[in-house]
């Protein structure tokens, strides 16, 4: 159990960031939830001691920084932040694709996981005990695109530059810096999938999926590790979709 252990997810609302927000309580954890809806945030937390809603726009620098602000004033210190907001855009080939439409998903899927551990690394260099973990969400878009999906595989391949990065510049203070890729999870966003999606042969066909909660047992893993170990790219994904091989 992880008692007196304090954690931030993004996008807690629904789907994966949901499904770990209720993992980590379940072990423990004292959890703030944050999201743009605030509806759904509600839901999440609702009935649960040792968790807080914080409505929050990942891409506004202010709000990021309240966020971190009133977690460090409700429950004292961070110990794991998972970065998992993110946005998709529309799947049409890419000439199609507005400038507004690029930078949206750059914004929250870049730039907002940017913003969040930039205070995520605030706050752990100065509490104390000093340091603490982070988790991003990549993708399984962070090693293969899927067809007419430029923006969103271009951030998370930005994203696995960016963990590895603040977990180099977060070694000297303690701080621990991994990545989980999806591939599959059955959530809302992925529901699509039973009825067929477009494959890299120009074909449509259904692709497997593998419950959300088995991601959250995965996230729960690498946050649960000492501060002395750390998973850098943890892969989980349903076994049968097409990802290794050729189609």
């Amino acid at each position: 159990m992880a008692a007196g252990k304090v954690a931030i997810v993004t996008g807690g609302g629904s789907g994966v960031g949901r499904a770990a927000v209720l993992a980590l309580h379940r072990e423990g954890w004292s959890v703030v939830v944050a999201g743009r809806r605030a509806d759904a945030l509600a839901e999440t937390v609702a009935g649960a001691d040792r968790m807080l809603a914080v409505p929050t726009d990942v891409t506004d620098p202010a709000a990021v920084r309240a966020l971190f602000d009133r977690t460090v004033a409700a429950f004292g210190r961070l110990d794991l932040l998972f970065n998992n907001a993110g946005a998709t855009a529309p799947g049409v080939p890419l000439e199609e694709l507005t400038v507004e439409q690029w930078r949206a998903a750059v914004d929250v899927n870049l730039t907002g996981v940017f913003l969040c551990l930039q205070q995520a690394f605030r706050v752990m260099k100065a509490q104390t005990p000093r340091g603490g973990r982070v988790i991003n969400n990549g993708s399984i878009s962070a090693h293969t695109p899927r067809p007419n999906s430029a923006p969103y595989t271009s951030t998370k391949h930005a994203v696995t530059g960016l963990t590895k990065a603040a977990a180099l510049d977060g070694r000297a203070f303690d701080i621990a810096v991994g990545q989980i890729d999806i591939g599959n999870a059955a959530t809302e966003m992925t529901g699509r999938m039973a009825d067929g999606v477009p494959q890299a042969n120009g074909t449509v066909a259904p692709e497997p999926r593998m419950a959300v909660d088995d991601v959250a047992r995965a996230v729960v893993y690498m946050a649960s590790l000492p501060p002395d170990a750390n998973v850098l790219f943890m892969t989980v994904m349903a076994t049968k979709m097409p990802f290794v091989g050729r189609g």
